[in-house]
């Protein structure tokens, strides 16, 4: 399914910035199961320099200085990105979990080794692996047990915006049992890390379908994130907890890391500014929608 993917973030200051530098990763990754064919980034007010490289974990890296006074900052890119339903293999054919902690039993790839490490947002904690031991006895399958994991995720826990921010604690979202996209999927790595399994963080795009008979609103579509485990014989498999699924053809990924500060969106660092307002708006459509909606405003 390709899809056509525009996404806008604005700011606006309270005084006058005298010079910013940002560095956006908002560019869809390409490997199997996807394709970038794509991508333009357009930034107002027009940056003084701008450099494009990959990081060390692929991603691509756009990095820009703005260097005249402005009050407001608008980010807008616009890609398109081509993903095919990726086949996972069944979850009870997977290798016991226990086999990817024992050294002698198997080898991971340093790909998958440094995943297991614990991060800036997701420390090691006992009770991530306390939660996490009722999914994973005794030589259950891997797959398997980190489906039930995610089930519990997304029916012990409730989605709630305004539970958290970026900055609340893994520990606290485990007690109150409320959070976001990015929390959740915090929460299931740093549930499996604490057994020793290797896990990373994903940010992308999710397009999301409006309720029956009604239009989908413009802006409707959101970040969204979720993780890949590693499975032995197979690669990495995407998981969405917030969702209870392995990511289909509806998932377009941006990019990966250890967790959410490998792959913000945007960060940077300003002089001057004062407060500051922030709206983010993603509209993701199938472009065969594009095409159709695109018609029919001709004709009319």
């Amino acid at each position: 399914m390709p899809y056509q993917i525009t996404h806008r973030t604005s700011y606006v200051y309270t005084s006058e910035v005298t010079v910013s530098q940002h560095i956006a990763r908002l560019h869809p990754r390409t490997f199997p199961g996807q394709t970038c064919l794509a991508h333009e980034l357009e930034i107002v007010p027009k940056p003084s320099q701008i450099t494009t490289h990959k990081d060390y974990f692929g991603n691509t890296t756009h990095f820009f200085t703005i260097a005249g006074a402005h009050r407001e900052l608008t980010v807008t890119t616009r890609s398109t990105a081509e993903v095919v339903a990726r086949e996972w293999p069944q979850p009870d054919k997977t290798p016991a979990w226990e086999t990817l902690i024992e050294p002698r039993e198997t080898s991971l790839p340093l790909e998958a080794h440094e995943f297991i490490f614990p991060s800036a947002y997701v420390p090691h904690l006992p009770a991530l692996a306390d939660y996490a031991r009722p999914s994973f006895p005794p030589g259950r399958p891997l797959l398997e047990a980190a489906a039930d994991l995610m089930r519990r995720i997304f029916t012990e826990f409730t989605f709630d915006p305004t539970a958290t921010t970026i900055a609340t604690p893994l520990e606290t979202v485990l007690q109150k049992r409320r959070g976001v996209c990015q929390d959740f999927a915090h929460l299931q790595i740093g549930c499996l890390r604490s057994l020793g399994l290797p896990t990373r963080y994903v940010s992308g795009y999710l397009e999301t379908l409006p309720p029956p008979g009604k239009t989908k609103l413009v802006g409707a579509d959101a970040s969204h994130a979720w993780l890949q485990l590693y499975v032995p014989g197979f690669g990495w498999v995407d998981l969405d907890p917030t969702n209870n699924i392995l990511a289909g053809a509806r998932h377009i990924t941006l990019a990966w890391g250890r967790d959410f500060d490998d792959v913000s969106p945007i960060r940077g660092v300003i002089e001057g500014g004062g407060k500051h307002s922030l709206s983010v708006a993603v509209d993701v459509s199938p472009i065969a929608d594009s095409i159709q909606t695109s018609s029919q405003s001709q004709s009319s």
